[in-house]
């Protein structure tokens, strides 16, 4: 039987050209449809979090998770800090306490991640709100949240599923980066401060 790989490998510049052509239409078509099923309730109240966070003279947001997801909120803390918001990435060095006021936004697509869902019963004892990504809205993590957006994606260990072809939770993280997107799109159109006042909070020591 021949791979993909194998394809590719020893197809013809013209044949390359059309296997990633559709596999970039996969991934397109799989990330849109997704996107698309996004209950856009949830993913409101999210944001609406997220604000008050943001607004607030003691508010702090924090955001974890593992893995590709965790790069992916890594992400979103960078925008909000250009919004000029207190962000703080667990696990850091630097990284403060949480307490009451505070919002943890988390991420896991099982819902079972035993770190993040940790992070969360922590944020809870603390009497922080707690905001959550996940595919399973009846796992651990989403029990323990304030919020949760559902996004329907196949678990990265669902290896059979046919929610997506792509492998090990791709889609899950692919939809999860637009989500962030568009919270951060949503509350920089609110917020009305020009892109030129945003770049001057950009890292200058990188």
């Amino acid at each position: 039987m021949t791979t993909t790989a194998e394809t590719f490998h020893t197809a013809s510049d013209g044949e390359s050209t059309q296997v990633l052509d559709l596999s970039l239409a996969l991934v397109g078509s799989e990330i849109a449809e997704t996107a698309a099923e996004v209950d856009l309730g949830q993913l409101s109240r999210l944001a609406t979090e997220v604000q008050t966070a943001g607004n607030s003279t003691t508010g702090r947001t924090f955001v974890a998770g593992a893995g590709r997801s965790g790069l992916v909120l890594r992400m979103a803390a960078m925008r909000l800090m250009h919004l000029g918001f207190d962000v703080h990435i667990a696990g850091d060095t630097t990284t403060p306490a949480i307490r009451s006021g505070d919002l943890l936004l988390l991420a896991s697509g099982s819902g079972k991640t035993s770190g993040v869902v940790r992070a969360a019963e922590t944020a809870s004892k603390a009497g922080a709100r707690i905001a959550v990504y996940t595919t399973n809205a009846a796992s651990p993590l989403a029990e323990l949240a304030d919020v949760v957006v559902v996004i329907p994606a196949a678990q990265k260990t669902d290896h059979g599923s046919t929610l997506s072809r792509q492998y090990s939770g791709s889609l899950f993280e692919q939809v999860l980066f637009l989500a962030s997107e568009a919270v951060f799109q949503t509350l920089w159109d609110n917020d009305a401060t020009p892109a030129e006042e945003l770049w001057l909070r950009h890292a200058n020591l990188e």
